[in-house]
């Protein structure tokens, strides 16, 4: 048996469902989504639907993607089913931001049942999924300020590809693996490489300062070596051989 969640007023589906399982006199619950407003209801329900003579519930919390402090109604939920049936109950399997967002509250984060839960909609649960939210933010700042230097470095990294394709005669992807190569022996970032290449080819540039030079000179030595090692082992096969002799 599966329930799930009112939908909210504004007409999108609930996120939340509860899967039921029952062994003998164990029941199991299976909890997929999201534990925010609303979804106490789904779990009321599926534990009003539990048959007599259970004698625990277990909630699995494994594939519980969000937890907010509306959430924490359907952890009161069954933590009260527990009291008025007198049958333990516990809620394990927590990762991920549900499992930070425990944390911060300081409950247990393997079974937050197993301490008692904070009276109400606490000042503390509040916080705790601010704190997420606000590192959450911070992560996410990150990322864009690495995408938009990855997009900024874009057009010159091509431009030193395109240098490197002409002086050389090589693919394009032999061109990123020179200049990675180059960067990573120098300890040099990639856009530094590339704009080095780059301003060695217009006409009165000047070749990249060492060690630079160095590596960008043994990164092409390298590239232009394994690409001539294939053709030259075809060149060796003994099909090419008997043709050849005939």
């Amino acid at each position: 048996m599966t329930t799930a969640a009112r939908a909210p007023r504004d007409g999108r589906a609930a996120p939340l469902t509860v899967g039921v399982r029952a062994e003998g006199g164990r029941v199991r619950l299976q909890a997929r989504g999201e534990l925010v407003h609303g979804c106490a209801d789904a779990l009321a329900e599926a534990l009003a639907a539990l048959p007599p003579g259970v004698c625990r519930v277990d909630l699995d919390a494994a594939e519980v993607v969000f937890l907010d402090t509306a959430g924490l109604t359907a952890l009161r939920t069954l933590s009260e089913y527990g009291r008025r049936h007198r049958v333990p109950v516990g809620a394990t399997g927590w990762h991920g931001q549900p499992r930070r967002v425990l944390e911060l509250m300081g409950l247990d984060p393997v079974d937050p049942l197993s301490g008692g839960l904070p009276a109400g909609r606490s000042d503390a649960a509040a916080s705790a999924v601010a704190r997420e939210r606000a590192e959450q933010l911070d992560v996410l700042r990150l990322e864009i300020a690495q995408l938009r230097h990855a997009i900024d470095s874009r057009p010159v990294i091509d431009q030193a590809r395109g240098v490197l394709m002409a002086a050389h005669a090589c693919t394009p992807e032999q061109a990123w693996d020179i200049l990675r190569e180059a960067s990573q022996r120098t300890n040099t970032k990639l856009r530094q490489v590339a704009a080095a290449v780059t301003a060695s080819a217009a006409p009165d540039g000047t070749p990249p300062p060492e060690p630079l030079g160095s590596a960008l000179a043994a990164a092409v030595r390298r590239v232009s070596t394994a690409a001539r090692a294939p053709r030259e082992s075809c060149d060796r096969s003994p099909a090419r051989a008997g043709r050849a002799a005939g």
